[in-house]
């Protein structure tokens, strides 16, 4: 790695276009997409790791609207989450076939560290916020392994740090709690409000030793029967479950009805109680098939869900999810189901330990729901979104939140660019409809938009390819879309060639006048259908394709350009693995003719190709 390319804070004072607080998937995605469009980002984590709740602290799976690939395999559609978290699991299947978490901690820090206009600051929290006019002027950050304290000024600042600590302290509006039914006529609300929030886990993990393994637990230990683990799953009916004993159980959750910030290390404390327990009890307790399984993990630091919630421009509500209502000013989407806990926990014995309402389809996330009310510079990404309890319990989950991300660190480099705050995005003609090309282009997904790019080249060729499938026709690369959403009847929106003939397979753009290009885009089939994410739980792990790119994607391929004396090679790729490729041009070149030449795939028979874009 260069040096150069990662700045340092060398001195005690600081100025960037952009702070960042809170570095788990959503602080990394939106970091890395406004250094990426161009502003000056400092991201501070208060942790030595990034990722949050999916780090090797914590180590939560990362799901959202694909619903664990419950959605692909149910209704057909390609639900993942696509741009920027889409390339970290893929960097993460390839370059963590081991499945180690720490090494996922190492791949989002060397994303971060590579990119030249993003300035990470690890074991570093805000400590002070300065707030003038409704508008954040600086922060103070401390970094407390090194003692030393940091005065920064930026012109924005966004809180992802999922409790929303520097949003409270500039003075932003937030929600903390249940709203009643009647406040936003949300019939999956209590009658009354009230201050009961999800709770928060410790995870475990186990391993087989293949010998007897005993255990004592300490004297601090709670103790559970069978009687009050009976509606959550455990030892032999788990084993053979997604979460078994190689995983732990989420369920082991506390705390929902305290200060779930105040009383953080309370909380943790009966969880560990709690975790001892419960191993205690399948360990020592009748026979669960567990007497060669030993503790091999325990987390330390508990995985919150719930905490703040900032109050924005629009909050989102059960019936914006539910009815997956329209927003001109979507950033991003969702999908997951309206997950709720009950708040007391393992102690809710006759209680489910989740419900979960279905979403019958994928919703917008407006960026007024990540832009706060009252502080003109504030936005916000990540659990700590503006909406409601009930909205809240399906956006809050990891994957939805990194797509936030992306689009709220689009939308306030975008601002940087425009000379113009936040809380001014939304009024400003034709800028929400710039930010979402912005984020298309990057190969992020919002329901019903399409690439209308004017400087797009492509739009404007007449597509032809060497062969083709019935429902892969070429012009599909140039529809304007990188997924099906419609179904098993929708168009699937991609180049596939014939499976009947041989590698390799060429797809051609030709233009009726010579075309300078300068730059050609190029994103990939990576079967989006199908669950992709880290996760320590063998039974899991088998419903992917990982430690190996994914079957559907290009694996070789060369871009050719048409001279008068034939056709010439201006990029030859082996081993791609990625979503996007983007080819920058040494020199702009002039043809009427480009054809991506694709000589090889990572496993199915046949050539897809999504999108390819052109530019001067």
């Amino acid at each position: 790695m260069k040096q150069d390319c990662y700045p340092i804070l060398n001195d005690s004072e600081k100025h960037t276009d952009i702070l960042i607080a809170g570095g788990g998937m959503a602080g990394v995605t939106c970091a890395l997409a406004a250094a990426r469009n161009g502003a000056k980002v400092i991201l501070c984590q208060d942790r030595p790791v990034l990722g949050g709740n999916a780090s090797s602290e914590i180590r939560m799976h990362i799901v959202g609207a694909d619903c664990s690939g419950g959605r692909g395999r149910e209704l057909e559609i390609e639900a993942r989450e696509g741009g920027i978290i889409e390339e970290i699991r893929l960097e993460n299947t390839v370059h963590n076939p081991q499945r180690s978490a720490s090494i996922f901690d190492l791949i989002l820090y060397d994303k971060c560290r590579n990119e030249k206009n993003l300035t990470l600051m690890l074991n570093t929290s805000v400590l002070e916020c300065e707030t003038k006019n409704s508008q954040i002027k600086k922060v103070i950050l401390e970094n407390r392994s090194s003692e030393q304290s940091y005065s920064v000024w930026a012109d924005i600042f966004i809180d992802c740090t999922g409790d929303g600590g520097m949003g409270a302290m500039a003075g932003a509006l937030f929600r903390e709690g249940r709203e009643s039914g009647n406040e936003f006529s949300e019939s999956l609300a209590p009658p009354e409000s009230d201050s009961e929030m999800l709770g928060t886990t410790l995870m475990f993990q186990a391993k087989n030793h293949g010998r007897p393994m005993p255990f004592t637990p300490p004297l601090w230990a709670r103790k559970f029967s069978e009687l009050e683990l009976k509606l959550r799953p455990h030892a032999d009916a788990a084993i053979a479950d997604d979460t078994g004993l190689d995983y732990g159980y989420w369920w082991i959750e506390w705390g929902g009805t305290l200060d779930t910030i105040g009383d953080n290390e309370e909380i943790r404390d009966e969880l560990l109680a709690i975790i001892m327990g419960v191993w205690d009890h399948i360990k020592n307790s009748d026979n669960h098939g567990a007497g060669n399984w030993a503790l091999e993990w325990i987390g330390f630091l508990p995985g919150k869900r719930e905490s703040r919630r900032f109050i924005g421009q629009y909050t989102l509500t059960q019936n914006d999810v539910l009815q997956s209502h329209s927003f001109e000013d979507a950033i991003a989407y969702g999908g997951w189901p309206i997950d709720t806990h009950p708040a007391s926990g393992v102690d809710s014995i006759n209680l489910d330990p989740c419900t979960q309402i279905q979403v019958p389809e994928l919703y917008d996330i407006p960026l007024r729901s990540c832009i706060s009310e009252n502080i003109e510079n504030l936005m916000f990404a990540g659990r700590n979104i503006s909406a409601t309890h009930i909205a809240f319990a399906s956006t809050r989950v990891m994957a939805t939140t990194a797509v936030i991300g992306q689009g709220v660190g689009t939308a306030a480099a975008c601002a940087i660019r425009e000379k113009i705050s936040p809380s001014e995005l939304f009024t400003r003609k034709g800028i929400v409809k710039n930010i979402q090309q912005n984020l298309l282009r990057n190969n992020a997904f919002l329901l019903g938009r399409r690439n209308t790019d004017p400087h797009d080249l492509a739009q404007k060729a007449d597509i032809k390819a060497s062969s083709f499938h019935p429902q892969g026709l070429p012009e599909n690369v140039i529809s304007g879309k990188t997924r099906t959403t419609e179904g098993p009847n929708g168009c699937t929106h991609r180049w596939m060639s014939s499976s009947t003939e041989s590698m390799p397979q060429w797809i051609e753009l030709k233009w009726k006048d010579t075309a300078s290009i300068g730059l050609i885009e190029i994103t990939f089939d990576t079967g989006l259908h199908r669950v992709l994410t880290l996760t320590q739980a063998e039974a899991y792990a088998k419903k992917m394709q990982w430690g190996q790119a994914q079957k559907e994607t290009v694996k070789d391929y060369q871009i050719k350009y048409k001279t008068k004396k034939g056709w010439k090679t201006l990029a030859e790729i082996k081993g791609n693995y990625l979503a996007r490729r983007v080819h920058t041009l040494e020199a702009d070149i002039s043809t009427q003719a480009i054809r991506i030449m694709v000589q090889k795939t990572n496993g199915v028979d046949h050539a897809r190709i999504l999108e390819i874009r052109v530019y001067p």
